[in-house]
């Protein structure tokens, strides 16, 4: 009776390993598509449009600050100073 069972148990085991075995082979890897020539073209004139500066928009200079704005940054940033070493 053991060995019946032993041989039962070692037959579904084989089974599923070959199933598995066979389940892997079926999923291949799917190929990489090669770009045509006028997407790779259109690819890259989008690339450098992106990066392009804006031709209708003016540089931007940081605002210059004003005295009283320079004051209360200086200010603030002593007092966070000696928040930080207490």
């Amino acid at each position: 009776m053991r060995l019946l069972a032993l041989l039962l148990a070692l037959a579904l085991s084989a089974g599923t390993s070959l199933a598995q075995q066979q389940g892997r082979n079926d999923q291949r890897k799917p190929q990489p598509r090669q770009m045509k020539q006028e997407d790779r073209e259109r690819m890259r004139n989008d690339m450098h449009d992106a990066y392009r500066p804006r031709q209708d928009q003016p540089e931007q200079r940081p605002r210059q600050m004003s005295q009283e704005e320079r004051n209360k940054l200086r200010r603030d940033i002593e007092d966070a100073n000696r928040s930080m070493r207490k």
